[in-house]
């Protein structure tokens, strides 16, 4: 197979592009998928890339192999391990990227389901992780706000170990708009909140609303929620990482549900 060494390359040029660039990811429609595990998951519920890159050192590992034969190529792009290390977002890449096409963001739902929205988180480890929880906890539909960070980018991909892909995930949206028509109840999740999450009914049309790192949630957002829940905290920690405050509340509603089956 043809190795790619040099930076200058018109193919490497382009995956760096896309790496680098939420720009350039708007731009072409496509995504960069790091990792076997990611690859494996796109191959699983959506299909075969439209690009598969290797590193050298890796062309031998058999889990690669066996993605390879999977979504039938057998020939993929092959780059020296010093030009993948700058394609990976982690520092001891497991030798795979794929390209593949960015899932075109449908018209809203006229009816949404139970939900969860984002406003304005900037941390890509964050959104991962909360896409994660979301996944796992069963709900189906996130919306980002137009500030929050690029749901594709490859960090949170990766943060998000293949959630994208049971997804339906929409950006860019009015969150307040959204949540003033939303067609159940409407729950700010904030640290001065009134009601413990575990006294709130989880078990109905919910969308839970999840602020900005920093600043929390803004006044027009808590205004156009129905009430506003806190996770109780007794020790001295002055507040939840973002992400571990969804998994709170979505594990919550996973318990309520359970609970509320077995009456």
């Amino acid at each position: 197979m043809p190795q790619i060494t040099s930076a200058d390359n018109p193919r490497f040029r382009a995956l760096l592009k896309l790496h680098q660039s939420s720009r350039e990811r708007r731009k072409t429609g496509l995504s960069l998928l790091d990792g076997v595990h990611l690859v494996a998951a796109h191959l699983e519920h959506i299909g075969a890339p439209e690009e598969i890159a290797v590193s050298r050192s890796h062309l031998a590992d058999h889990e690669i192999a066996s993605l390879l034969q999977r979504a039938h190529m057998p020939e993929p792009l092959v780059l020296s391990d010093a030009l993948f290390r700058h394609l990976s977002s982690v520092s001891t890449p497991t030798g795979v990227i794929a390209v593949v096409k960015t899932p075109r963001q449908s018209a809203l739902p006229a009816v949404p389901e139970t939900c969860v929205m984002l406003e304005d988180v900037q941390d890509p480890g964050n959104a991962g992780s909360i896409l994660r929880s979301v996944a796992a906890a069963g709900v189906k539909e996130v919306y980002l706000s137009r500030t929050c960070v690029q749901a594709w980018s490859p960090r949170v991909l990766r943060a998000a170990m293949g959630a994208h892909f049971v997804l339906r995930i929409h950006e860019g949206v009015d969150l307040a708009t959204l949540a003033r028509t939303y067609p159940g109840k409407v729950l700010a999740v904030a640290a001065d909140g009134q009601t413990p999450f575990y006294s709130a009914d989880l078990t109905t049309r919910i969308a839970l609303l999840f602020g900005n790192e920093g600043a929390g949630l803004s006044r027009e957002l808590r205004e156009a929620a129905h009430d506003t829940i806190t996770i109780p905290m007794p020790g001295k920690a002055e507040s939840l990482n973002v992400a571990a405050a969804a998994a709170v509340c979505l594990f919550e509603r996973v318990r309520q549900e359970a609970v509320k089956r077995e009456r």
